[in-house]
């Protein structure tokens, strides 16, 4: 992604590009798996919702402690749990609808020298908010992106 500007748009963009990429879907198309061996449609929106709300903690984590280590989860495991295979989608999109506005507040209102502070990740390292910024505003665009995929080459 380019410039932070575009970032924290894109994080603002996330919950109605995510609410366009699964309209008009049915169950059984909600149930498809993006690829072989991997997670359904369902399971890519209620993934989203999981994931922004641990990273929305991440950032505010990171902001008001000094080098915090940043908890990991197995996302795969959580994607496996009953209510990420069988709940409707309406719940996560309403988890990203009310988030994202509070992720762009909060990046809109950091001051230059905020983006540098650091956190530990387990896996990664050191990881700054600027870090964390690119990395939530492309991860909508990556699992979205499957889900276009998909559609594509079915039809939909």
């Amino acid at each position: 992604m380019t410039g932070r500007d575009d970032r924290i748009a894109a994080l603002a963009a996330l919950p109605r590009r995510a609410e366009g990429a699964v309209a008009g879907l049915g169950d059984d198309q909600l149930d498809t798996p993006y690829r072989d061996g991997g997670w359904t449609v369902r399971q890519v929106i209620h993934h989203l919702a999981d994931a922004h709300v641990n990273g929305y903690q991440r950032m505010r984590l990171t902001l008001t402690e000094d080098r915090p280590t940043l908890k990991t989860y197995d996302q795969d495991a959580w994607a496996a749990l009953p209510d990420a295979r069988t709940l409707p989608l309406g719940d996560s999109l309403a988890v990203l609808r009310g988030l994202h506005p509070r992720m762009v507040a909060f990046f809109e209102g950091l001051r230059e020298e905020d983006y540098t502070r650091v956190a530990l990740h387990p896996e990664d390292g050191e990881v700054t908010l600027e870090q964390l910024l690119t990395i939530y505003a492309g991860h909508g665009d990556h699992h979205l992106g499957f889900v276009a995929d998909l559609r594509r080459r079915k039809g939909w």
